[in-house]
């Protein structure tokens, strides 16, 4: 469920292409202008912003953004502004660029999106980087990470909510024969991962809790130093609970020495018009404190205001 409260009053798109034009005017930019414009507005509505913006000053609003602001405000505002497939598109760039082992973005957008918003970020993918999002996972990944990561991002996962409770019993007998026997890597485990939909596998892990009496997330905690088995429970996380996925991710970013702002922003800018109430009810109920209390403790200044904004807790 989105955030993001777009205004009752009549608006218009060249009023707020106009409004942001001005703010970037003059001495200094008027940087709290640009937040109550732009944190609400949905998709559709910064799409008409931006088409609009480039057709009267003939310059991408993101290029105005980007010499205007600066530091994790800026880099919060560029991802926001940008369509939903054409931030995924970046983030999967970014990510394949920077791998490690323990980067799960790549997890994070592939089981996250519908498969219809997957086929949209490789067509936005193509179309900004000239090659295909595959091949940059494939060369920039290795071993089973590879192995794992290619389905995933290459599956086109039927989204419909049919399950087949026979099926759903049978593998989730192979998925306790594998983690028992530590094989991971094996073809059964990732075709089952990386091909079922997701109401599918959520059917086949209550079958495995039914059989064998323990949470398969909680169960590959066991071994949750290894990088492999952290990125197999990611994946399940995000098949079949996302909004706890986010929540340990918001944490982690919050609670570190230092805030990690490059999660918090991806996390945020990625999932406030999807499930961020979800999210900000699942923070408080592990961490007994609101998500906005815990953002403000910790962030600072316009990007702080833009962050309250896009989880629905700023000034409107």
């Amino acid at each position: 469920m989105s955030t993001i409260t777009v205004p009752s009053h009549a608006t218009s798109i060249t009023d707020d292409v106009d409004q942001l034009h001005n703010a970037f005017s003059g001495f200094g930019t008027n940087e709290k202008l640009i937040i109550s414009i732009l944190a609400h507005r949905d998709a559709e509505q910064r799409k008409q912003i931006r088409d609009t913006y480039a057709a009267t000053y003939k310059e991408d609003l993101l290029k105005s953004l980007d010499k205007e602001l600066s530091n994790d405000f800026e880099r919060l505002v560029h991802l926001w502004t940008l369509s939903p497939p054409e931030r995924d598109a970046v983030l999967i760039n970014e990510a394949t660029k920077r791998w490690t082992k323990s980067n799960q973005v790549l997890v994070e957008i592939a089981c996250t999106r519908s498969s219809h918003d997957l086929l949209l970020a490789k067509q936005a993918y193509h179309a900004r980087f000239k090659k295909s999002m595959e091949e940059d996972i494939a060369y920039h990944t290795t071993e089973d990470f590879r192995k794992l990561m290619l389905p995933l991002i290459a599956t086109c996962r039927y989204d419909g909510s049919e399950v087949n409770m026979t099926l759903a019993k049978t593998e989730a007998k192979i998925l306790h024969e594998k983690i028992k026997d530590k094989c991971l890597n094996d073809d059964e485990f990732i075709r089952i991962l990386t091909t079922r939909s997701k109401s599918q596998i959520n059917a086949t892990l209550n079958q495995f809790k039914n059989l064998y009496g323990e949470d398969i997330i909680k169960e590959l905690e066991e071994d949750s130093k290894d990088e492999y088995t952290s990125l197999v429970r990611a994946t399940l996380e995000c098949l079949t609970y996302p909004e706890k996925y986010f929540e340990r991710v918001l944490r982690l970013a919050i609670n570190k020495t230092g805030t990690d702002e490059g999660a918090l922003t991806r996390v945020v800018a990625t999932r406030a018009e999807v499930d961020m109430k979800d999210i900000k009810e699942e923070y408080l109920k592990r961490n007994s404190v609101p998500l906005d209390k815990a953002i403000a403790k910790d962030t600072g200044g316009d990007y702080e205001d833009m962050l309250l904004a896009l989880i629905g807790c700023g000034d409107q």
